[in-house]
């Protein structure tokens, strides 16, 4: 087994890192917003990004070029993502959702108007999805979902609630999960559709994040009318194009790029402090804990290799997704802890304090990361999807 890359993949690797060296603005580095910290000016600026990205065919590089994309290999789409999350690039969450989650999703069950329709757009940076997955009612037993769509000649009716929709309030189309059949069994009678969010009868309320930011909304559907062509794949059939999209989610290619920057940082930075006259980096727990880090890194990147390994056989990932999702979220949220530990106080002081230290990152990181492992399906959730498709043992 060789874990090598081609020289030809190291070679775009090099490109890729060149061309982000001149594209990032200078003013995205000086907001440094990480995940569900987005402002209105940020998020014109990733928009902006993503757009130039579009250009280049690198939002979507293995689409199919007929819609968009280069048909780049699965491992260059794999060192892409490294690269951007490594960098730190004006890239939002959304561009996740709707590149790698609903596009992909479209490919394989929309009709082939909906595949010209929203691929290309979705490669160019045009377009951005939001969720309508959650419901108050309806987080990780997700079949519960209560939101109704009623066929009505050509149209469908919709009304219901869904909820922890992000950026909701910015995206152009929601990926709706509803109930189309309500007297059939709670995993079946389940449709998917795309919903313009501009369609009368759509309210969206903020909720506004642990970080004080508004990334994520209630959305509110009163007899929202949308015509029948925007039902994707069959009637009835959801849950299961849902269980898809929802492996594609879960499959957290790039991650462990974005959190090796960080683990960077804290070993650069006991290097350089001392604490009581004494360097932090002679401390041994500080040492083994920024060790133990590093190897567990490594490994949550061996996985998302072994998912894009499966991407480019054709195979898809399910509960090798799951593990993936598990270990990088659990793996983020001890490099929160432990860069908490290691700073101390100076951990707790925001950007606007001038005693604080690598930007406050790791304070911000270590809010975010509480919901990281609860969306897309709770860690618990994983953890059965694992024992049961990936075991083999019993559901009870």
């Amino acid at each position: 087994m060789d874990f090598k890359f081609t020289e030809d993949e190291e070679a775009f690797r090099r490109k890729v890192h060149q061309w982000l060296k001149h594209e990032i603005p200078q003013r995205w580095t000086e907001l440094d917003p990480g995940i569900w910290e987005e402002t209105e000016e940020s998020w014109a600026l990733a928009r902006e990004f993503q757009r130039k990205l579009g250009q280049k065919g690198w939002i979507a590089p293995a689409y199919p070029k007929e819609y968009g994309g280069l048909e780049l290999s699965h491992m260059k789409r794999l060192i892409l993502s490294e690269e951007l999350a490594y960098n730190r690039t004006p890239m939002s969450i959304e561009e996740e959702i709707t590149v790698n989650w609903v596009g992909p999703s479209i490919m394989l069950f929309g009709t082939e108007k909906q595949k010209k329709e929203y691929l290309t757009r979705i490669a160019r940076g045009d377009v951005i999805f939001c969720l309508g997955y959650s419901e108050p009612n309806a987080g990780s037993d997700l079949a519960s979902l209560q939101t109704r769509a009623v066929e009505v000649g050509d149209e469908y009716v919709i009304n219901g609630q869904k909820t922890w929709c992000s950026y909701g309030h910015l995206a152009d189309y929601c990926w709706l999960a509803a109930r189309t059949d309500p007297d059939a069994p709670r995993h079946e009678g389940i449709s998917i559709f795309i919903v313009d969010m501009k369609t009368p009868g759509i309210t969206v309320r903020p909720l506004i994040n642990i970080l004080n930011r508004h990334s994520f909304n209630e959305v509110f559907f009163d007899d929202v009318h949308i015509p029948r062509e925007n039902l994707v794949g069959q009637k009835n059939k959801g849950w299961y194009q849902l269980v898809i999209a929802l492996d594609l989610e879960r499959s957290s290619i790039g991650y462990a790029a974005g959190n090796q920057r960080i683990i960077e940082e804290l070993i650069k930075y006991v290097k350089e402090t001392t604490r009581n006259g004494e360097p932090l980096a002679n401390d041994c727990l500080t040492r083994n804990e920024l060790a133990q880090l590093v190897v567990e890194n490594e490994v949550a990147r061996m996985m998302a290799y072994r998912i894009a390994w499966m991407f480019s056989k054709g195979l898809h990932p399910s509960y090798e997704s799951s593990m993936s999702m598990v270990f990088v979220s659990e793996v983020m949220r001890r490099t929160a802890n432990a860069g908490m530990r290691i700073l101390g106080h100076y951990g707790e002081l925001d950007r606007d304090s001038k005693w604080s230290v690598m930007n406050s990152r790791i304070m911000r990181m270590c809010l975010s990361s509480l919901s990281i492992g609860v969306g897309g399906g709770s860690n618990e959730i994983q953890r059965n999807i694992i024992a049961i498709r990936g075991l083999g043992l019993p559901r009870r």
